[in-house]
């Protein structure tokens, strides 16, 4: 991460706060009005650490630490998932450089993030568990600080459950990591995949052995949790996920601190919870498996989770229309994708799906509702989504058709176009600056 970060630094993309702030309120309420901008906090007044938020605020920005450009980072990334690459390890890590002689997680500056928040919670730790058949797995994993070692884990019936029941009780959980462990922890892939490989394509990273278990961390992260996953039970919550509306409270399971290692002078990371970085990357990951299956079942040309959906319930998905049962195939394909989806809207090549107005505009002027709207009532949705059965997450889905239809007119559904218009350069036109 450091090395991205300077990359950022000599761009002028990275922001600095010198000001001494607090990791109560003031941090995120600085970075929710930066939101998106990659930006450091020099001093801290509950800690030593500095603080970076919005590594991955942007598209772009994720597109040049994997060193791609945009228009090219979701086939990069497909190709990432589809041929992760084997990895290696080191005895040296700069992560273990610093061994602290005392476990105590108030010596970090873990955030306080919004005023009904059931504590400080550590949002960015990418926790890694070893299984003897399916290898490392990494995952994210909320963390609410409930003592000096000891955080409760929101830890959803997925990969980390499954190695827990299967006796795999250590881990390592790193921060400070760099974009492209960042992004592939995030990935959802078949078990035995390993979130290490499928990194370690997207940019070779070296990972080291936790000292006190099996576990890999990246040996160039900042900051290392050694823990224990207990049967102890215990209220997690409320948080804020990735719409922005507070998650209920649940029973979770503690996590029991056993060693923390750091570099030197480390730099503390975290991710605002609903926030540009945040659904960028809880988001993109699904893109990726809903292009998969679009492009399945017809030729799918982009898929995107929308920022007004939280890059979670939305989707934008764009096809090369070849046949009328397309569009259908591609909605039940993207739903089929990304389960949590709710609404998805199936557009034709001309349509800028980062403009929300043009997707508008192809609902307002392609689209006949008792023709073109399929409706999935009492499905499984997301329990990110408050309007869905909290207890069931039973919703109603629905996709919209908003392609035009191979028999038209084609130039009836088409925008006029002013000739020449790309070639005006309005300084040639207008006085002043």
């Amino acid at each position: 991460m450091r090395e991205f970060l300077d990359e950022l630094d000599r761009t002028g993309d990275l922001l600095h706060v010198r000001r001494e702030v607090s990791a109560r309120h003031e941090i995120p309420a600085v970075a929710h009005k930066l939101d998106g901008k990659p930006i450091i906090f020099e001093k801290v007044k509950e800690s030593k650490y500095r603080v970076v938020l919005g590594v991955c605020g942007t598209r772009g920005n994720l597109a040049k630490a994997l060193g791609v450009r945009t228009n090219q980072l979701l086939g990069r990334v497909i190709d990432a998932i589809e041929n992760p690459r084997p990895f290696q390890t080191t005895e040296k890590a700069p992560c273990q450089e610093i061994v602290e002689d005392e476990v105590d997680l108030r010596r970090i500056p873990i955030l306080t993030h919004c005023e009904r928040d059931g504590g400080p919670y550590a949002t960015a730790g990418i926790v890694v568990a070893k299984d003897k058949e399916f290898g490392y797995n990494a995952s994210y994993h909320r963390l609410m600080l409930i003592g000096k070692d000891s955080v409760a884990a929101r830890i959803l019936p997925r990969h980390l459950n499954e190695f827990v029941k299967r006796g795999n009780r250590e881990v390592g959980i790193s921060f400070g990591n760099h974009p492209a462990l960042l992004f592939a922890a995030a990935v959802s892939c078949e078990i035995g995949k390993s979130e290490l490989a499928i990194a370690n394509n997207l940019k070779e990273t070296r990972f080291a052995k936790c000292a006190t278990n099996d576990s890999l961390v990246p040996a160039d992260c900042e900051l290392v949790l050694e823990g224990t996953v207990t049967d102890e039970l215990v209220d997690e919550g409320p948080f804020p996920d990735i719409t922005g509306a507070y998650d209920i409270v649940r029973k979770q399971r503690v996590i029991k601190i056993n060693r923390v290692t750091h570099r030197r002078e480390p730099i503390y990371q975290a991710i605002l919870p609903g926030g540009a970085e945040h659904r960028i990357l809880m988001g993109m990951p699904r893109e990726a498996t809903i292009f998969r299956e679009v492009n399945r079942v017809c030729t799918c040309i982009d898929v995107r989770l929308t920022p007004g959906g939280s890059s979670w319930l939305h989707a934008a998905i764009k096809i090369r229309k070849e046949s009328e049962a397309d569009a259908k195939n591609a909605l039940e394909a993207a739903f089929k994708g990304h389960p949590s989806l709710k609404h998805a809207i199936v557009v034709d090549e001309d349509i800028d799906m980062d403009d929300p107005n043009a997707v508008e505009w192809a609902l307002a002027t392609r689209v006949q509702l008792d023709q073109d709207l399929m409706l999935k009532p009492n499905e499984y949705g997301s329990s990110l989504d408050p309007s869905a059965d909290q207890v069931t997450r039973k919703t109603c889905k629905a996709g919209v058709d908003a392609t035009v239809p191979l028999n038209a007119l084609r130039d009836a559904f088409d925008k006029a176009r002013i000739p020449h218009e790309d070639e005006i350069r309005l300084e040639d036109y207008l006085d002043g600056p």
